[in-house]
């Protein structure tokens, strides 16, 4: 394992140090040793030169030949470390799809890692290539004859052919989420920071058998399962962990899977309640921005404590202390033990069928393309119809929150294809 040895530059902060070094472990490097700064954006090597210098003698002193940087690097600082300590660089990004790379399983999995691979990549191609022709340097892909031009339509294409085919994915999703919609059944989506659990509570929920792992991004695919539970049946998705600092073009990339949050009915965030108060309220933050850049609603959001068997009652309370957090939507929860789960599935079916009122005006050219999602709505609960000058209709609704939600998500669906 010599050449997966390496050391570790990331921020004098307890939660970095950790989460830097369980995305090493991920992807499978060995940290020798780990070196601190309170700022990793200076010009030259992304660290003051005195630190730069202790870097290149700490790598000489064990033995180590990659140097695993905590932030993002232009390739100029990468060029400049890599000279500096004759060792390969991989910074924070690079980091994340290496192991992006490693847990991809699916077609389109691997398809949405190499988008963000030549998105990242191509930035940096013109860069690469200059420094490739001043000397050789460690830690860069070598180029072979490609020049710049020719190197940055390769990457183009490569982009534009992959976003194509994910197009046609997404496409094919869409179908399964119309098919799941006309089963009439509350669909559940759990989120979370990567390494929470979470696919540990669907295998609980849904008698399922997915690969669990305590390193991060073991789940890159969205899975959906019925579950039954006493006659009252949902339909629950697993999805791709979140990661503080992931930048928008992963979540880009990501974006047809990402974007399966954003049809649930309810979204449970899952937290690691045996992580200190610190660890947890960062990563709920981390969590809460990427669900609102997604435009996920956070009225949807209910928040489930898991691990809870790892901590005493007192040391739980406590847990519900930061900013943010509603008691009243949210439950704790142990997904290996089972404790709190029929809590859990009592609060979701308590919320999802809470009874709502609304009014919903549906202009005359969109009565016809929802005329069936119309008489469903009658099917759930109480409609009071009353003609509008221009042939439009006010719809005077009292049903089950959930159907409420999914009828605005298909009349905003229609308007926005008519946009």
């Amino acid at each position: 394992m010599q050449e997966r040895q390496s050391v570790l530059v990331t921020y004098p902060d307890q939660f970095c140090v950790n989460e830097a070094k369980g995305l090493a472990e991920a992807a499978e490097y060995i940290i020798l040793s780990t070196i601190t700064q309170r700022f990793l954006s200076k010009a030259k090597y992304g660290i003051s030169e005195g630190k730069a210098e202790k870097l290149r003698d700490t790598t000489e002193e064990t033995g180590a030949n990659i140097v695993i940087f905590d932030e993002k690097l232009r390739s100029t600082q990468i060029y400049n470390l890599a000279k500096l300590t004759g060792c390969e660089i991989i910074d924070r990004e690079r980091l994340i799809l290496e192991i992006f790379s490693k847990r991809a399983t699916t077609t389109e999995a691997k398809l949405q890692v190499e988008l963000a691979e030549l998105t990242y990549e191509k930035p940096r191609a013109k860069e690469k290539v200059r420094l490739a022709r001043i000397a050789e340097q460690p830690g860069f892909f070598g180029l072979g004859k490609y020049e710049i031009d020719v190197y940055n339509q390769h990457l183009k294409r490569r982009i534009s052919k992959i976003r194509m085919k994910l197009k046609h994915t997404r496409k094919m999703r869409e179908l399964h989420r119309i098919h799941r919609q006309k089963m009439q059944i509350p669909i559940i989506s759990l989120a979370g920071y990567t390494g929470v659990g979470k696919t540990t509570l669907f295998n609980k929920l849904t008698g399922d058998e997915k690969e669990i792992g305590e390193s991060h991004f073991t789940t890159l695919t969205t899975s959906t399962r019925l579950v039954n539970h006493n006659g009252f049946k949902i339909l629950l998705s697993d999805t791709v962990g979140f990661i503080s600092k992931l930048p928008n073009y992963m979540i880009e990339a990501f974006k047809s899977t990402l974007e399966e949050l954003t049809y649930a009915n309810q979204l449970l965030l899952i937290l690691d309640v045996s992580q200190p108060i610190e660890d947890i309220s960062k990563r709920f933050n981390s969590c809460i921005d990427v669900l609102i850049d997604l435009g996920v609603s956070p009225d949807k959001v209910f928040l489930v404590f898991n691990k809870s068997d790892m901590v005493d009652e007192v040391e739980l309370k406590s847990k519900l202390s930061f900013p943010g957090v509603n008691t009243q939507s949210s439950v704790f929860i142990s997904a290996k033990t089972g404790f709190g789960i029929e809590e859990l599935l009592k609060r979701i079916k308590n919320d999802i069928s809470e009874s709502t009122k609304d009014s919903i005006l549906i202009k005359k050219h969109e009565i016809a393309s929802l005329s069936t999602l119309i008489d469903w709505l009658k099917s759930q609960g109480k409609v009071e119809i009353t003609k509008q000058n221009g042939g439009n209709l006010m719809l005077n609704l009292s049903t089950k929150s959930w159907v409420l939600d999914r009828f605005s998500k298909a009349v905003k669906e229609i308007r926005e294809k008519e946009e």
